[in-house]
């Protein structure tokens, strides 16, 4: 737990730090969302979904109304989500999610990042099995004792609840999103994260050594701009 912890948090920091990067990215989903299912969050739980975990990297509610916007724009771009799975130097399982508007330039340049670290794509589906999706929220650890808390959100489809330096992590199926992110809202909660994620159904341990050349190719997909989220087998 606690090297996974500590590369999750290190990642977290590093992925979310340079917003001049992560709110293009945010805006993609939430104008895909919107494209796909309309414009109100209410009858569109994709877009729902994509505003709250905007919301919880601090977005601007104005960044976030021109993405809805951009949907039904003369000029709106076709974006499409594409999975692309892989393994990375020493045999690292990596599941890469992308939002694009030019489906070939995507593959081609994840394939080469891939191939520059001695790695390989693998055929579409490879991994699914490797992977369980989930509603995962965390935010400081609240005043309410921790046991209430997983009492509380039992019904809203809570799997595991967990505290660590003071943050705590709630999990739940990801079809559990937004009965979760109510529930936590009508506790007076905000997460400061709220994401759908893969989490690796096992994981395996790599020496230092080894995570070198690991997360060199974890920067180099996240520096994509086509690149959503990166998933890893890392424990």
């Amino acid at each position: 737990m606690g090297r996974a912890f500590e590369y999750r948090k290190a990642a977290k920091m590093k992925r979310w730090g340079n917003m001049s990067r992560i709110f293009p990215k945010l805006g993609k989903i939430i104008t895909m969302a919107a494209k796909e299912g309309g414009a109100d969050p209410e009858m569109n739980p994709k877009l729902r979904t994509a505003i709250l975990t905007a919301k919880a990297q601090n977005m601007p509610k104005d960044n976030i109304e021109a993405a809805i916007k951009r949907a039904f724009g003369k000029d709106a771009a076709n974006i499409l989500e594409v999975n692309i799975e892989g393994k990375g130097p020493h045999g690292a399982l990596i599941f890469v999610e992308c939002a694009t508007d030019n489906n070939t330039r995507t593959v081609g340049n994840v394939r080469s990042y891939f191939s520059k670290a001695k790695g390989e794509m693998l055929n579409n589906g490879a991994l699914e099995f490797m992977f369980s999706r989930k509603a995962v929220f965390s935010f400081p650890k609240p005043e309410m004792d921790l046991e209430e808390l997983e009492f509380a959100l039992i019904d809203a489809g809570l799997e595991a609840l967990e505290e660590e330096e003071g943050e705590v992590s709630v999990t739940g199926d990801y079809t559990a999103f937004g009965a979760l992110s109510a529930a936590l809202e009508e506790l007076g909660i905000e997460p400061s994260k709220a994401a759908l994620e893969r989490i690796p159904n096992t994981t395996v341990e790599y020496t230092d050594e080894q995570m070198v050349d690991i997360e060199k190719l974890i920067d180099r997909l996240e520096e994509d701009d086509d690149v959503q989220a990166v998933y890893t087998n890392i424990g």
